[in-house]
């Protein structure tokens, strides 16, 4: 049986399975949300950067999922296209992933019926370097033990919207629980991302903040995914549109109205708060659920 190997262990997030248990029960004491939940969660937006960043953003997803799906048969993680060029959605449609957690199962009879769209295509050689599914994995394989996997990356093509309709479409006719993940960091600003419109400095970050990334926000909490997608591409408020907009395309079909915003922060705010450092970039990251 075919499995994909973790890449960046070691680098994103622990790589010894120990120290990968205690940064994720540290990173879910610290993602907690206080606040009341959808009844049901079909769907949710995490961020995919090192786990000292972003993983209580993450996790504050994966719990809620946790707290209102006790049972979940598989996720279907829509990744960013960091290095993969083609516009079409490519699956890992057979075999496993391994993480210092152990391996998860690829569901492939959902891999298979998602390919028979005719929207994607099987290719798991492409998810060999890419990260934004890889780090939500351990996340999954500790709160949700049983679950199986399905891992798509999706460009930022206006393909991704018809595809999560087309996924959204299959789940709804599944007698399984199956939640849905898009996994994208948004605004990256800074001199390093050669994205400055706002200027350097403070309030430079306070704009990629408040500004732009509220406005991927904001229709991602919509459920707007087309008009979110078009927005990230023109005001580069995201690195992974197409796997946000699949995964909220599949949540309207399935019937969610709007979204919740979980949490919002940036690697600016996280390394003054931890580190009492300050930085002339930032990546924001935010956790919804729908």
């Amino acid at each position: 049986m075919q499995c994909r190997k973790p890449v960046v262990a070691g680098q994103f997030y622990p790589e010894d399975r120990e120290d990968c248990l205690s940064e994720i029960a540290a990173c879910i004491k610290e993602g907690a949300f206080g606040g009341e939940l959808p009844k049901d969660i079909a769907a949710g937006i995490v961020p995919h950067a090192g786990w000292f960043f972003s993983g209580a953003a993450a996790a504050a997803v994966f719990s809620a999922i946790k707290k209102q799906n006790s049972k979940v048969d598989t996720f279907v993680i829509f990744g960013a296209a960091h290095s993969y060029e083609d516009s079409r959605p490519v699956i890992y449609d057979k075999g496993c992933w391994e993480s210092p957690l152990g391996k998860i199962l690829i569901d492939e009879q959902l891999a298979g019926a998602f390919l028979e769209t005719g929207l994607a295509d099987a290719d798991c050689p492409s998810h060999y370097s890419e990260h934004s599914i890889e780090v939500q994995v351990p996340f999954i394989q500790h709160l949700f033990a049983d679950a199986k996997l399905v891992a798509i990356i999706v460009p930022p093509a206006k393909e991704a919207v018809r595809f999560g309709e087309a996924v959204g479409e299959i789940i709804g006719s599944q007698k399984k629980k199956i939640v849905c993940i898009g996994s994208t960091d948004l605004t990256h600003y800074g001199p390093r991302y050669g994205f400055t419109p706002a200027g350097i400095g403070a309030r430079a970050i306070e704009w990629a903040h408040n500004v732009n990334d509220k406005q991927f926000i904001d229709l991602a909490v919509a459920l707007e995914p087309a008009k979110l997608l078009a927005n990230a591409v023109q005001n580069s408020n995201a690195c992974g549109p197409g796997a946000a907009a699949a995964a909220i395309a599949a949540a309207k079909k399935l019937g969610r109205k709007k979204g919740l915003l979980l949490t919002h922060t940036n690697s600016s705010e996280i390394m003054l708060r931890k580190m009492n450092q300050t930085s002339r970039e930032s990546v924001g990251y935010a956790a919804i659920v729908f």
